[in-house]
């Protein structure tokens, strides 16, 4: 071999021998290469929701105000364009009487089925179911045009209400002795819980959504309901002969559960976690509907046997005012405005409806509508979903 091509050969092989030996570090490259060490990626921390809440369900905005989304003039963007208009359901003349809040005039009277009981805003917004009790329908009205829409059949529905997570429609079917579970757009019928007390009509939701309490007004007794299970888990007869359990309402902080009584002229107080024995607190005759304030710290309460509503206060457990209507009546059901200024109340045995001050409690007007309002709902109301029944948001 030529001196200069050994020379060079022996050059190449040392080269390569350095490169070898180079490559040997830790092979982990993919040509053996060494690698620069890379810190392994930091574990993304999920934070926790502050309310374990029912799978499926919006967020609670504020784990000691259940109501956080229901501040004045907070309307959801789903709501924000509709016509401000109370509807009246008139229960023996079978029809819906429409009030323009601003004028306090009947604008439309919308013919529905027979026997409506409750107007009651959908889980979505987006439509005002109409509860043909006798009838045996539901009709939808469309709250942008205030128009109605074909009735769906669905028996005994005398009250309505949606699960937290928007899954089911729940039928308080009175008469049946059950509570029905529904597809929230169709109402096709999606489970039966048949119950043992005479009379389901009212109901609200724990903080968390996961159970409700359910109030029988023909038996004097409560039911705590499993929400995700549909299933009755406890029941209670409450300790007043005669009691007639109405409305529902949960606390602010969701610790304790009201419910109306028209005998016993006042409000049980539940402790809904442990559903034990009650107590109780005297606000007047015919005790029934209750309204939470927009800034969550009071609750009107509207007496029906006397013509009156009590201011009850949240952090001081005590009715700390009452308002009486000038010339009387029959307070029923309704809602708050939706900035909170005015409570809009039905008048069950006059014929007519309330609005009422709440900074002073001073009727604003008194306006004739049909027979037997019932469950009136204010609508559009803040809130980012319906829970149902005359309109109780979350």
């Amino acid at each position: 071999m030529h001196p200069n091509l050994v020379k060079r050969t022996l050059l190449t092989g040392a080269a390569l021998a350095v490169l070898a030996a180079c490559g040997a570090g830790t092979g982990d490259g993919p040509d053996g290469a060494t690698r620069a060490a890379v810190p392994a990626p930091a574990k993304k921390t999920v934070k926790k929701p502050a309310v374990d809440g029912l799978p499926g369900m919006p967020p609670v905005l504020d784990p000691k105000d259940v109501y956080a989304a229901d501040r004045p003039n907070r309307l959801s963007p789903v709501v924000r364009d509709f016509p401000s208009r109370v509807y009246v359901p008139n229960t023996e003349s079978d029809t819906v009487s429409v009030i323009d809040p601003r004028t306090y005039q009947v604008i439309e009277t919308l013919r529905v089925g027979r026997q409506p009981q409750h107007v009651v805003p959908s889980w979505d917004l987006k439509t005002l179911w109409v509860n043909n009790d006798r009838g045996n329908t539901l009709t939808p009205i469309d709250p942008r045009t205030g128009k109605a829409g074909r009735s769906v059949e669905v028996h005994d529905p005398y009250n309505l209400y949606f699960t937290p997570d928007g899954k089911y429609a729940v039928v308080m079917a009175s008469l049946d002795r059950e509570l029905v579970f529904r597809d929230p757009h169709t109402m096709k019928r999606v489970k039966t819980e048949p119950v043992t007390c005479y009379g389901v009509n009212h109901a609200d939701f724990s903080l968390d959504g996961r159970y409700f309490i359910v109030s029988c007004e023909f038996s004097g007794e409560l039911l705590k309901v499993d929400t995700e299970k549909m299933k009755v888990v406890a029941q209670q007869k409450l300790p007043f002969q005669g009691a007639m359990p109405q409305d529902v309402k949960v606390s602010p902080d969701g610790k304790r559960f009201y419910v109306a009584d028209m005998k016993a002229d006042g409000m049980w107080i539940v402790d809904g976690d442990t559903f034990g024995k009650p107590a109780f607190l005297h606000t007047g005759k015919g005790c029934h509907g209750l309204y939470v304030s927009r800034d969550s710290r009071t609750m009107y309460v509207s007496n029906r046997g006397e013509g009156t509503v009590s201011v009850f206060d949240f952090a001081a457990g005590e009715v700390t005012d009452k308002w009486r209507l000038p010339q009387g009546g029959s307070p029923d059901m309704g809602g708050v405005s939706a900035d909170g200024r005015v409570l809009w109340l039905s008048g069950r045995y006059n014929s007519e409806v309330y609005a009422i001050d709440t900074r002073t409690g001073r009727q604003l007007a008194r306006i004739k509508v049909g027979s037997g309002p019932h469950g009136l709902a204010v609508y559009p109301q803040p809130g980012r979903y319906s829970l149902g029944h005359t309109g109780v948001f979350r």
